[in-house]
């Protein structure tokens, strides 16, 4: 009868927290505030710090003097990852996203934002520029909002410069659309081709 040789054990580590990561270094974070996101920061600041200091246990302030969010990891930090994921929430709102949809890049690793300009698509000038902007809003914002309930994002349209917030395949299909739009296709259309392109995404 041959004898059964034990197996060692399988070892067991726990994970490291960010500071054990970083040989006890605190990492830093400097997040530039645009002069014309300063208000909305101030009215904002205690939804914004409440998630990043007691959530994702990272130290937050606002430095006045040089106009920027600095955050910096704690003793207590569980994850190096928590500190570029707070420096993305802070990035996302001043670029002009809602807090409560902000907050998701916290939440969910699939997220991020992607950014282009209208000059990037094609080069307009003057009016022209005026009513592509028109055209990728809508009336009232409608097709601004009919993109971004079809395809689960969300979008800024700061003067010539567009931001989307969503996960890879869901932006592909907002950015699609939006390029459409500036090189001057009618809203019907791009409707149609987002009904067509969605309902694909939702039999994967």
């Amino acid at each position: 009868r041959k004898e059964t040789i034990p197996f060692a054990k399988k070892p067991n580590f726990r994970p490291l927290k960010a500071h054990e990561i970083s040989d006890g270094q605190i990492q830093f974070r400097k997040v530039p505030v645009p002069p014309h996101r300063f208000t909305p920061l101030k009215k904002a600041w205690m939804e914004i710090y409440t998630p990043i200091y007691e959530e994702m246990k990272i130290d937050i302030r606002m430095n006045l003097k040089a106009r920027r969010v600095e955050l910096k990891t704690r003793f207590d930090t569980p994850d190096v990852s928590n500190l570029q994921k707070c420096a993305d929430f802070v990035h996302a709102f001043t670029m002009g996203f809602d807090v409560i949809d902000a907050v998701a890049l916290l939440r969910m690793d699939e997220l991020y934002v992607e950014s282009f300009e209208i000059k990037d698509v094609k080069t307009l000038r003057g009016d022209h520029l005026s009513r592509a902007i028109g055209r990728l809003s809508g009336k009232g914002g409608r097709t601004k909002f009919a993109i971004e309930n079809s395809t689960r994002t969300r979008i800024v349209i700061a003067d010539t410069k567009i931001h989307i917030l969503g996960s890879f395949a869901n932006i592909k299909v907002a950015r699609d659309s939006l390029c459409s739009l500036i090189l001057g296709s009618p809203a019907a259309k791009v409707y149609s081709k987002l009904r067509a392109v969605t309902a694909r995404l939702a039999e994967r």
